[in-house]
């Protein structure tokens, strides 16, 4: 039977995500021998996508190394995954899931932190920093020493553009981090596969949406330097190439501040 056009998308589209995936893996060491990787799945496309490719990597002889998924809930937040499509999708990926549940509140003496209101601390870094906390403590558990996040190249490129607007620091998530207080290794193995990829590989591959998304989903900073990066992408179609490469050939041939002038002199 021949092949309908989306099944050769598809096939085709796989092999350009899984030689990205094992250029990744190959250039920064992502992945040796003996390794115990959790698998941060937070059910969206990036995380989806990376279960199935560490799976399917898993599979092959060398090197060997085990895998587990985990899905952090967070009690306070008002948003829903699918927990029986998550089950499901990781057992066809060969991948065993835990699913845990964090409180904010608990642990923030009674706080709930609501959007909005003077004093109160950004949700999302706090959604963020409680979901971690509970990856590291299960991935020490297990006895993981690595773990997985679904960090795409839009996704290093935005963090740096942030870094450099809102924090006046060249810098960003790398592919591998060793932590300093912990024996664990945070890798990122989809740090070479552009987001419009894996946005047209979910469609193909019909990867479940979450039933309610974050409420705070596209009021964030990111969002907004997202739109930028389509605006410089507009100016220049290789500016993401021309700015990642960047991020590799870094010169440290700066003015000093005497030579820059002040803002009356620019």
């Amino acid at each position: 039977m021949m092949k309908t056009l989306e099944e050769i998308e598809t096939e085709q589209l796989r092999t350009r995500l899984t030689r990205r995936f094992h250029k990744a893996c190959a250039e920064y060491g992502l992945i040796a021998d003996g390794d115990h990787i959790l698998i941060g799945l937070s059910g969206g496309k990036d995380s989806l996508a990376l279960v199935e490719l560490l799976g399917r990597r898993a599979k092959i002889y060398k090197p060997r190394f085990s895998v587990t998924a985990l899905h952090v809930r967070v009690k306070e937040r008002d948003y829903r995954s699918d927990i029986s499509y998550l089950e499901s999708f990781c057992r066809e990926a060969g991948v065993p899931l835990l699913v845990r549940d964090t409180e904010i509140g608990g642990q923030s003496s009674g706080a709930n932190y609501p959007a909005g209101g003077a004093g109160q601390e950004n949700p999302c870094f706090l959604c963020s920093w409680y979901r971690r906390k509970t990856l590291f403590n299960t991935a020490q558990e297990l006895g993981c020493n690595k773990i997985a996040f679904g960090h795409h190249r839009d996704d290093i490129l935005e963090t740096m553009l942030m870094n450099l607007i809102y924090q006046g620091t060249f810098s960003t998530m790398p592919p591998l981090l060793q932590m300093d207080k912990m024996p664990l290794q945070i890798i990122r193995p989809l740090c070479l596969i552009d987001e419009a990829d894996l946005i047209r590989y979910a469609e193909l591959r019909r990867y479940g949406k979450q039933p309610k998304l974050c409420p705070f989903e596209h009021v964030s900073a990111r969002d907004r330097v997202k739109t930028l990066i389509r605006d410089i992408k507009a100016l220049n179609p290789e500016a993401p190439d021309t700015m990642f490469a960047a991020l590799t050939n870094i010169k440290t041939e700066y003015l000093p501040k005497s030579a820059i002038g002040s803002p009356v002199d620019r």
